[in-house]
């Protein structure tokens, strides 16, 4: 194993920590991957059966395209996870990692037929880079793969519909940014709208005006800012992720 792939799996046992720490995590569903670089498209995933608490570099399990497992492990992967993640990494190359959730408001936005809707600063700065993907099961069907990736486009968050969210990243923390902005901007959106109380509407050109804050390149340095704060709290806190 090269210097690059170890510190993808660190990475990714950090993101599954960052989100076992926001209460993000679904018991053992839920997903982030990598890509590993090299010539061979592969990525990482998480052993099936593992809290994301648990999880470790040297515990994640490196799949290829065709979903053959390449890692030595009394776990296997899985399947819904490997078609979501394997379509964005096959299809986006600047999708170095992603990260899919079913959170309490995230899943309760992805229910509104009206999605998430530009109602604060939080909202709007994804509100241009934020796909939609209709739901169409438990996604183990490989044939859903090209329709994932066709309703993502270049953008970097997505509302599944009537299951959760995803987002990507060039970068570990850009993908952090693209998750924890879409999650908070959901749960915003639920306890406003459940307070009862009228919503102030902003203006079109407030809305446009932040419209290129969440691009690929923005994602990418942004999450070269915000990756090595994480790494430290996480550090302070349990640092056997790196193991």
């Amino acid at each position: 194993m090269n210097d690059t792939e170890q510190e993808a799996r660190i990475n990714t046992a950090a993101l599954y920590r960052l989100i076992a720490l926001q209460g993000w995590d679904d018991l053992v569903g839920t997903h982030v991957s990598a890509r590993i670089p090299g010539q061979q498209p592969r990525f990482l995933l998480n052993p099936y059966g593992m809290l994301f608490e648990e999880i470790t570099a040297s515990s994640l399990l490196t799949i290829d395209v065709e979903g053959n497992q390449l890692t030595e492990s009394p776990y296997t992967y899985n399947r819904a996870g490997f078609t979501i993640h394997s379509a964005v990494h096959m299809h986006r190359q600047d999708a170095e990692y992603v990260i899919h959730l079913h959170t309490d408001y995230g899943v309760a936005v992805s229910c509104q037929k009206a999605g998430l809707k530009p109602i604060n600063q939080t909202a709007i700065a994804i509100h241009a880079d934020l796909a939609y993907h209709d739901y169409e099961g438990v996604a183990t069907n490989l044939a859903e793969r090209e329709r994932l990736v066709s309703d993502l486009g270049q953008k970097n968050a997505m509302i599944l519909r009537n299951h959760g969210t995803m987002a990507c990243g060039p970068n570990a923390g850009g993908a952090w940014q693209a998750i924890f902005r879409l999650e908070r901007a959901c749960k915003y959106q639920i306890l406003a709208e459940s307070s009862g109380a009228e919503i102030n509407p902003l203006s079109e050109n407030i809305i446009r005006s932040r419209q290129d804050i969440s691009s690929t390149s923005v994602l990418e340095k942004r999450g070269e800012f915000i990756w090595p704060v994480l790494l430290r709290k996480l550090d302070r806190i349990d640092s056997s992720y790196r193991e």
